[in-house]
């Protein structure tokens, strides 16, 4: 396949520019990791030449300055709630990513769960890492997050909450097995307590797609929905970025939905929020680092096509993916391809 990402670009370009955003604030961020850290072989599908392990080996490029504390929802513990990547639970992904992150050289700090509810299941989780060395927290439920946003509603939740230890490091990295894991709470709260005590610490997530500097129906971008119709998740132009300045980039309707939300939560902790958008909040240089547009555009063609034949075969063995279809089909009508467009 022909090449049409620049890896060795996007490691030095990318942890340049974390490096920056930390700067940015008093030398200390809370990065919000979303998608795969490792293994993510969607991007190396769609942005050929994109390594499977490259947002782990920038992370890598910033090991002395990082701290991962990894977050899992206390009810995906007591459901046991599967990756359907990997076909194991949480609990136990949290575990082999501790294991993966140490073998590595990254330091891991603790393990927060979130939306705690007592259980012996939780309670045996917490046992488990902490008999290891592995310090855990928690989070408790804060009423009507995120859709309520009362300053003293949630200043009262953020005050039941706190990191132990305190992170050192300038860059905490917040990631988790899967979406829905409270990784945005998790460093709202943390912004609070540093600011209590004094330090302007910052946000920012890093997300891979969609590629904000890409059109909205680029294929890439297309891709991504195709990646997540099970989620339906929607790219959209971001609103805020285009009233504050004039300048169309593409984000994702979560992202869009939740931004009042998460900026009146900056207000409340900083006073004002750094960021005007959505997109601001990112820190992706992928769709700087696209070499051959046509080579990207012909993968993610391919990959659209692949996740409908992908979602026929679970069809075929009794899934529930009625909507996944008919999500899939939008968007090979919106790519404008056929399925014998892609070779099997």
């Amino acid at each position: 396949m022909k090449k049409g990402f620049d890896n060795a670009k996007y490691l030095q370009m990318q942890s340049q520019h974390i490096r920056e955003r930390i700067a940015q604030f008093d030398n200390k961020l809370y990065l919000e990791f979303g998608g795969k850290l490792f293994d993510d072989y969607h991007a190396s599908r769609v942005l050929p030449g994109f390594e499977p392990d490259s947002k782990l080996q920038m992370l890598l490029q910033l090991k002395e300055q990082a701290e991962i504390v990894i977050v899992i929802s206390a009810q995906d513990i007591i459901s046991s709630k599967v990756r359907g990547d990997y076909g194991i639970t949480y609990d136990l992904d949290v575990l082999r990513l501790i294991d993966a992150f140490q073998g590595m050289g990254l330091f891991v700090g603790s393990v927060c769960v979130t939306m705690y509810t007592a259980a012996p299941e939780v309670e045996a989780f917490e046992h488990k890492l902490n008999s290891v060395g592995v310090r855990t927290f928690r989070h408790y439920k804060i009423p009507g997050y995120p859709q309520r946003r009362g300053p003293h509603r949630q200043r009262r939740g953020l005050r039941q909450e706190r990191l132990h230890p305190r992170p050192q490091r300038p860059l905490v990295v917040i990631t988790a097995p899967g979406p829905g894991s409270g990784k945005m709470a998790t460093c709202l709260s943390q912004l609070y307590h540093e600011h209590k005590r004094g330090v302007k610490a910052g946000y920012a997530k890093f997300e891979t797609f969609p590629i904000w500097n890409l059109p909205l129906k680029h294929p890439v971008n297309l891709a991504y929905e195709a990646a997540t119709a099970d989620l339906n998740d929607v790219n959209m132009i971001d609103p805020f970025h285009l009233e504050a300045y004039g300048v169309t980039t593409v984000n994702y309707n979560r992202d869009i939905e939740i931004f009042p939300v998460v900026n009146a939560m900056f207000e409340l902790i900083a006073g004002k929020s750094p960021y005007k958008s959505p997109t601001d909040m990112g820190v992706n240089m992928a769709g700087n680092c696209i070499v051959d547009d046509e080579a990207c555009r012909e993968a993610s063609r391919n990959e659209i096509i692949r996740r409908y034949f992908k979602a026929l075969c679970d069809q075929k063995t009794g899934k529930n993916v009625e909507n996944e279809l008919f999500k899939l089909e939008l968007l090979l009508n919106q790519a404008g391809l056929a399925v014998g467009d892609r070779a099997v």
